[in-house]
């Protein structure tokens, strides 16, 4: 593994680059299920793709490069690689939750873990004296989101690393939002860190994935270990193509960056918008927390209109920016979290936590910004002129 000091060139040649026998510059498709043996007992480095592929394995060496981590895996969803993270507990055992997380991570706790004896508590990770005196003999974990999804809460990942190790327990960070181009959670502190790389990793919306980082080797022996025994593994192409997308990573997200500042910068002066939830704006509470650990604010706005707007106008009259689920992509996509990415999780929940009827979650895509604004401009004005 070479030395470079720049991200920007860790996402072109880090991990294994290329291939050797023949001086290709991108790694390999190695579509093949099995291997040839040379005799009993004796092999070349791999006997069965769900156990190892090179494809894969060039993939798994990047994102633990780039994450600062001991070894990193591929999974076929994002949904895949928190699924194994939480394999690593058993029945007894209690995982705390940010008070606003993807929907996906709720629902695999609370209807699938739970029948397991796995326990869950969802708490505001922003009160660190609270989240420190929530921490029981059966919690073995804290897992965050920062910014979280959908309201873009700032945890201050430092000092809930440093509330787990003074417990015994495991720090657990979902870096989705951010990817290690913009915040590096094992930097502060983190012990395991998980990605959905459909989103801004793969960033072009065509593929499903999941990757997840330990920080240490006995972490990864685990992970390793559930990996191989569950077999939910990234295939061969997949793997191929999140190389190629993490490979403009750095110059996506500096444009759906610049984008997304520009956007935030628009909806906080607009007065059809009641609320802003972006760390990039200085007004926003986590911003100065988000600063300390994470390059910028990302890219992922969400917002309130006023009472007298139409939701449902609002949708129906976006003409460039997509009605979608999933996040990430180049191009801008915008959601209804209450009915979509959240609707797992129970209204009363939703309520306490703000995840409101009237609120919208934007991806902010890399189109010209100028067009995006435009878009949104006509469909606020014409959500305000159904009331």
């Amino acid at each position: 593994m070479k030395n470079y000091k720049s991200i920007s060139t860790v996402l072109i040649h880090g991990g294994i680059y290329g291939d050797e026998r023949t001086g290709a510059v991108n790694i390999p498709i190695y579509q093949t299920s099995t291997y040839e043996q040379v005799s009993l007992g004796k092999h070349k480095g791999y006997e069965y793709s769900r156990t190892g592929n090179p494809t894969r394995e060039a993939l798994e060496s990047l994102i633990a490069e780039l994450e600062g981590g001991v070894a990193g895996f591929a999974f076929a969803s994002g949904m895949a690689a928190i699924t194994a993270v939480l394999s690593l507990f058993k029945a007894g055992d209690k995982v705390i939750i940010s008070s606003n997380v993807y929907g996906g991570t709720f629902r695999v706790l609370d209807k699938i873990f739970k029948n397991f004896g796995i326990g869950y508590s969802i708490e505001d990770t922003t009160d660190l004296d609270g989240l420190d005196q929530s921490i029981t003999a059966d919690v073995k974990a804290i897992y965050v989101e920062s910014p979280a999804n959908p309201l873009m809460t700032v945890t201050d990942l430092k000092a809930v690393s440093a509330i787990t190790k003074r417990h015994g327990i495991l720090s657990i960070v979902d870096n989705t939002f951010m990817t290690p181009y913009l915040q590096r959670p094992i930097e502060s502190g983190a012990d395991i860190v998980i990605h959905s790389a459909t989103k801004y990793l793969g960033g072009h919306s065509d593929l499903i994935a999941g990757l997840v980082v330990a920080n240490n080797k006995e972490l990864a022996e685990r992970l390793a270990f559930i990996q191989n025994a569950t077999g939910g593994i990234l295939q061969p192409f997949d793997s191929f193509l999140l190389i190629r997308g993490i490979k403009t990573l750095g110059v996506r997200l500096d444009r759906h960056v610049e984008n997304a500042e520009k956007i935030a910068a628009y909806l906080e002066r607009n007065q059809a918008v009641s609320k802003v939830y972006y760390p990039g704006l200085k007004a926003d509470p986590g911003y100065t927390i988000n600063r300390s650990q994470a390059k910028n604010g990302g890219a992922m706005i969400s917002f309130e209109l006023k009472d007298n707007y139409s939701i449902q106008g609002f949708f129906e009259q976006l003409q460039l920016v997509a009605l979608a689920e999933s996040l990430g992509g180049v191009e801008s996509l915008v959601c209804h979290p209450a009915t979509m990415t959240h609707a797992s999780i129970p209204y009363e929940i939703r309520q306490k936590v703000g995840i409101t009827e009237g609120l919208i979650r934007l991806s902010v895509g890399i189109e010209d910004v100028h067009e995006i604004i435009e878009d949104l401009e006509r469909a606020i004005k014409a959500a305000g002129e159904e009331n």
